[in-house]
């Protein structure tokens, strides 16, 4: 099992849509990569992200962000949807470097990878988001989301 950490804007559409995927075996809804240690603290530079566990036996992480590419406008900087911020950012973290290595190479292979606005960087910092704002869009379906209802569900098993 290895963990990497998604941003795609507003994380309950991430996290609902990820947990539905081969291969991903958890999620958690979660920040990176900001300069405070505490869930009440404000965001402080963080990104909403998604934790997910997976098994690279069963899915990559070349695949994993093939499917981040697909909830996603990757040239948008700080927004996705009606979400802004520098919050809503879109990102790629972990821990492991092979991980950075491999998302940096899909985007680097793509033709648009001059307007890709999708940050590659390590995990420095991480903090579980509040149980209100776990699997969110699976107790609550009718909140926004600013991924498209068919994309949202086109995985879930």
């Amino acid at each position: 099992m290895e963990e990497i950490y998604l941003a795609g804007g507003c994380l309950w559409g991430v996290q609902e849509f990820m947990r539905h995927l081969p291969g991903v075996i958890s999620t958690e809804a979660g920040r990176a990569n900001g300069s405070s240690d505490t869930t009440q603290a404000p965001y402080d530079g963080y990104a909403e992200c998604v934790r997910i566990k997976f098994n690279p036996s069963a899915v990559t992480v070349t695949q994993l962000m093939e499917y981040l590419f697909e909830i996603i406008d990757p040239y948008s900087l700080n927004q996705q949807g009606q979400d802004i911020g520098t919050k809503y950012r879109t990102g790629v973290y972990s821990r492991a470097e092979h991980h950075l290595v491999l998302a940096r190479q899909f985007i680097a292979n793509r033709e648009d990878k001059g307007q890709i606005m999708v940050e590659v960087m390590p995990l420095t910092n991480y903090v579980k988001s509040d149980p209100e704002h776990q699997d969110r869009l699976t107790l609550h379906p009718n909140d926004y989301c600013h991924i498209p209802l068919d994309l949202l569900h086109k995985y879930r098993k």
